[in-house]
Parts: C-alpha cells; structure tokens; sequence
C-alpha cells in the first residue's frame, strides 16, 4: 500500500546539514498497523512527515499504491503529538476543519461529525474549546478530525505522550478499536515499548540519527483480548527493548571509534 524505497533526508539547521534518515527500505501493507519506536532524534517524525506528503526526501521515493508521493493524499490523515487544536475554535469547528477544507457542504459535515463524535463519547463538548477539555478529551477531537476524512491510512505521531498513564491506556484501547473497526492502515510512532507493543503488528526500530531501520519485529498475538496481561506481552515487551539497547550501545561504540 505504502512503501520507501532508499529513502534518505538531509535539512539545513542554520549552516549546517542534518541527516535526519539515511537508505530507509520500507513495506507498510494494507490493513497492518505499524509501531515507530527508536531513540530521541533519530527521525521517528520525518518519517512519518515523509509517508504524509509534507516532506519530500532528498533520496529515493514514497509511493503510495506504486504512485510517488509529491503533497498531502486525500486517503491519508495525521494526528500530531499537541493534538493540532487551534486554540480559537470550539471542538465542532475543530474536528470540522479538515472536512472544511475539502469543500464539504455543511450538512454532509454535520452528519458526519454526527456520527463521529457518537462513536467517541464527545457529543458533550462540541461548543466547548481546547483549552476547557482534559488531555483525554483533546486526544479525542483531534482522532475525530481525522476520523471524519474517512482515511485508509492513519499516522500518529506520539498522539499519546503527554498523557497519564490510565487515560493513556484507555486511548489506546480506543484506537485499537477504531482501526479494527473501520479497517484503517495505521503507523504509529512512540517511545513507548508498552504502547508499540500494543499497537503494533510489526514494531519498526530505528537506528540513532541518522536512522536507519535496525529491525522490524514482528508481533502476532498484537490485538488478541487482554494482551495486555498475557505473559507474551510481558516477553514481546522485553524482545524489543533488548533490541534497542543493542543496537544503541553498537550506535555508541561506533561513534567512538
């Protein structure tokens, strides 16, 4: 569905150039969610930046359904760490936004939003704005913003990181649902191993900057009821933060040497 081929980026910070990824090969296929987890700096957001159309690389190419990948496509929504809210506009306006944009008449966007924020549990705050809801509340706008673009293909990037603990886990039960539910294609980056584990079919480690995919861990009993408890959780958990104190002590020998 989605794929990188050689991708590699470099940007400018002032005078200097950053290689923020370097000959990343990647297959995200149709129906899967997928889990980004690597350390801090290491493009985790480029790359989903790069999978959104926003970043072009500076080598190789993003193909969605074998077309390369030049702007934003109508079939793919993202969901940002600080939610995207706009401060000014109440929740409504808010989760309309995208469809606003897309010339949407406004009953069409009425009954869409309609059944939306039904399904979220948030037909009570939609004359309320950002500022008078919890983190949980936000995280619900911004997943309805984007729910109502009716995306085959979902990125989040650290959609859950400034959350407690509990309203997090409840989050992620939410979103586990919602891409069962409605089929979604979803790539998630966190740094979180609980959350990748969770979320993830297959967890995609990336290397220190300039990232590189060390490995990509597979992970089939992802989804099963009460995963979370089952011992293979615990172990799957425990597999993948090996890997990525491996690969970073490796990451630290060679910039000694």
């Amino acid at each position: 569905m989605l794929s990188l081929n050689n991708v590699s980026l470099t940007y400018s910070n002032g005078n200097t150039a950053v290689q923020a990824l370097a000959g990343v090969n990647l297959k995200i296929e149709k129906g899967k969610s997928y889990a980004v987890i690597g350390p801090s700096g290491c493009g985790k957001t480029s790359l989903i930046f790069l999978m959104a159309g926003l970043l072009m690389p500076t080598q190789g190419e993003v193909c969605l359904y074998e077309q390369q990948v030049v702007k934003p496509h109508r079939e793919t929504a993202l969901i940002l760490q600080e939610y995207g809210l706009l401060p000014w506009k109440t929740v409504w306006e808010n989760a309309a936004l995208g469809l606003k944009l897309r010339k949407v008449p406004d009953q069409e966007i009425a009954d869409i939003l309609g059944r939306v924020f039904a399904e979220l549990e948030i037909t009570e705050c939609i004359d309320r704005y950002p500022n008078q809801l919890s983190g949980g509340q936000k995280q619900r706008v911004a997943l309805a913003r984007a729910l109502s673009l009716q995306p085959k293909i979902l990125l989040m990037d650290e959609p859950l990181s400034a959350l407690d603990a509990l309203t997090r886990e409840n989050l992620q039960e939410e979103i586990l649902r919602l891409i069962k539910k409605h089929k979604i294609t979803c790539v998630l980056v966190t740094h979180s191993i609980e959350e990748a584990v969770y979320l993830g079919q297959e967890i995609i480690i990336l290397s220190a900057r300039p990232g590189r995919i060390n490995a990509i861990v597979a992970n089939p009993a992802q989804g099963i009821e009460g995963y979370r408890h089952n011992m293979s959780f615990h172990e799957k958990c425990t597999e993948v933060r090996d890997l990525l104190e491996v690969h970073s002590q490796s990451g630290i020998r060679l910039q000694e040497q």
